[in-house]
Formats: C-alpha cells, structure tokens, sequence
C-alpha cells in the first residue's frame, strides 16, 4: 500500500512539473529538501527549488515532459528508496528533440502526519559519480 501512495506521489509530482504547476509541486518535497538541478549544482529547500524549476521550464523552452518507466521502491520504516528509469523530453527548437532515460534515486521519508515527502531528487542518480 505503501509503495502505490509514493508511485501516486510521484505521478502527480511529474504531471506538476510538465503543467508548470510548480506552486502544486512544492508540496511534493520536505521543507529542507535537496533537488540535484545538474551534476555539481543542487537546490535546497522548497524556494530553491521552485527557483530551479522555474529555470529548467526556461532551460526547456516550456515543453518538458517528465514521466517514470520501472519503479523500484526499497522501504525501511519511514523511509524509502526509489530506483526509477525516468524519461525527460522536451523539444529546445533543435534538429533532434532532447529524449533521454535517467537512472534517477529518490529518497522519501514519511512525516509525522503520516505524509510522505521527497527529501532527496536525484534525477542524474548514480551518473553523479561520472561527471564529464
């Protein structure tokens, strides 16, 4: 039961980031949370990350889509793991649309009014080890 509200979570959370809906998405994320913008760059806390948000729609010309392929979720009380194939799309006005697969981790942990929360988004995931 637990895995299908965080697989809800993060459905509403990517249909959030492809309407724009940043003020919505907020409420996705714990309030000291860490968003990893780009290798070597993070967000931290909720205005900060509404911030970088605001920035990668720019970044993306308004067309990003964000959506989830497998799912791997590893729970331990109230917190967890999540292992996700996560596609990112967008169309920059380019020959060839920006079409990539990230390997992405997220870690959730569940409030104190049982709400569970994103307090790491690592869309880049273990690529963070390989900085080009």
């Amino acid at each position: 039961m637990e895995n299908l509200k965080i697989r809800e979570l993060i459905a509403a959370a990517d249909n959030s980031i492809n309407n724009e809906n940043f003020d919505a998405l907020m409420d996705f994320y714990s309030d000291d949370a860490t968003l990893v913008v780009m290798p070597g760059k993070n967000a931290v806390g909720k205005e900060a990350i509404r911030k970088a948000f605001l920035a990668i729609a720019n970044h993306f010309n308004h067309s990003l889509d964000v959506s989830q392929g497998e799912l791997e979720i590893l729970q331990s009380g109230d917190t967890a793991l999540v292992l996700a194939n996560t596609h990112v799309k967008a169309n920059q006005n380019t020959e060839t649309p920006y079409n990539v697969v990230r390997k992405a981790t997220y870690v959730f942990k569940k409030s104190s009014n049982e709400k569970w929360l994103c307090v790491i988004d690592n869309s880049y995931g273990t690529d963070l080890l390989n900085p080009t």
